[in-house]
């Protein structure tokens, strides 16, 4: 399973989530690991696009990670969740900083999750793409 932040322009409109460049970047990155994208449940911490494309707000991830996204990983039951940038990081485990943490592991509630950069981030800065591929082979490994 991967949680990303919220949806964009697109997966707002079409409720698929990671279509527009990131998504295809991160598409790219999976399928370069060895995994196949339709093996993987993508989702976010909120499941609406905010306002301007802001941030999330505390009260609307808390929201909806209690009312969705909980019961999602409940029902997938994932061997481990990769946690695509701060935001999703910060609301699921509490850790800040992705450039410091990302491709460790942590263990939260029995639940085994990965900070990853998001591929947004990634789009923006090239020079992310060799890390965002490294962590995602650590990720498809440790599924393994």
């Amino acid at each position: 399973m991967l949680v990303g932040e919220a949806p964009g322009e697109k997966e707002d409109q079409t409720g698929k989530p990671f279509i527009g460049r990131s998504g295809r970047l991160l598409t790219d990155i999976i399928t370069e690991s060895g995994m196949d994208r339709r093996d993987i449940y993508i989702t976010s911490i909120v499941k609406c696009r905010p306002e301007n494309n802001r941030l999330p707000r505390k009260l609307e991830y808390t929201t909806c990670i209690g009312l969705y996204l909980n019961k999602q990983i409940d029902l997938i039951n994932p061997k481990i969740i990769g946690l695509l940038g701060n935001s999703a990081i910060y609301a699921l485990i509490g850790k800040k900083n992705v450039t410091q943490i990302h491709g460790n592991v942590y263990e939260v509630d029995g639940r085994k999750y990965m900070a990853l950069f998001h591929p947004a981030a990634a789009v923006r800065f090239r020079k992310l793409i060799p890390q965002l591929e490294e962590d995602m082979l650590k990720l498809k490994n440790l599924i393994d």
